[in-house]
């Protein structure tokens, strides 16, 4: 099992300073926005206008702790308004590796711990509405419900989850926002609850330049030996267009058992 050097936590510590320290320096007002969920563990507080799309995909790569690396494509979500509080969802994802995928909001199962590798494929379906709008202390908020039905693999039972999340909207244009996602996901084992706590800080630093620093995490109960796995992840992402927009955030675990390192960079497409 490998083991976390001090000089590891000190680069994340700085990280996490840089990203703040760089955005305080470049406050920017009237940012472009697609309001992608892909951009961050934690999804938007906000649904795709009405009568509009967004297409979101990306590339995550994880360095499992045992086994061989997990890598996750093309993470594709559609996202279509219904109207001005409704959306509908649909993806499909494809994953190999040796430990399921726990950083994306794309759910392939716990995996096995024993370094044996897993190959699934799995599309997702479900749908997202706005709850309240920021009006003081009352947040930004949005439900989204979803299930992940495997199409190859070992596992074959769909997973429900379901995703609260919350946010609100501070000085120059900043945002902090918070999000609670609960799976009842299917292991070789049996059917396990997975909890996933998030909380981000979005800062901009142009009009088109944002940065974030992330907390996140990954919490099992119901299996025989539950995990604990949480990250601190900074990203960015740049709107090339007003309509395009590219992602990059990487993550570094915070626990033995969570995985060392992972990288997920991704686009988002309005039409």
């Amino acid at each position: 099992m490998r083991r976390r050097s001090q000089h590891s936590c000190a680069f994340l510590a700085a990280a996490g300073v840089a990203v703040l320290a760089v955005a305080h320096a470049h406050r920017s007002a009237a940012a472009l926005e697609l309001d992608a969920d892909r951009d961050a563990f934690t999804p938007s507080t906000y649904c795709v206008d009405a009568g509009r799309g967004l297409v979101e995909g990306s590339y995550v790569f994880i360095d499992n702790t045992t086994g061989l690396p997990t890598n996750n494509y093309p993470e594709l979500l559609i996202r279509h308004g219904a109207n001005e509080w409704w959306e509908w969802r649909f993806g499909i994802n494809y994953g190999i590796g040796s430990q399921g995928n726990i950083v994306t909001s794309v759910e392939v199962g716990e995996g096995t711990l024993d370094g044996s590798t897993l190959y699934e494929s799995s599309i997702l379906y479900g749908f997202k509405i706005a709850t309240s709008h920021q009006d003081g202390w009352l947040p930004d908020s949005c439900f989204i419900m979803e299930a992940s039905t495997p199409m190859y693999g070992d596992i074959f039972g769909t997973v429900p989850v379901a995703t609260v999340v919350t946010g609100w909207e501070l000085g120059n244009d900043w945002r902090l926002d918070g999000a609670i996602r609960y799976a009842y996901s299917e292991a070789h084992v049996g059917w396990f609850s997975r909890w996933s706590p998030s909380v981000v800080l979005r800062v901009p630093v142009t009009e088109r330049f944002e940065v974030h620093a992330e907390w996140f995490g990954s919490y099992t109960q119901g299996l025989a030996d539950d995990t604990q796995q949480p990250f601190f992840s900074p990203g960015t992402h740049y709107n090339i267009t007003r309509n395009v927009e590219l992602g990059l955030r990487v993550g570094w675990g915070l626990t033995a058992e969570a995985a060392p390192f992972f990288s997920d960079a991704g686009i988002a497409i309005q039409y």
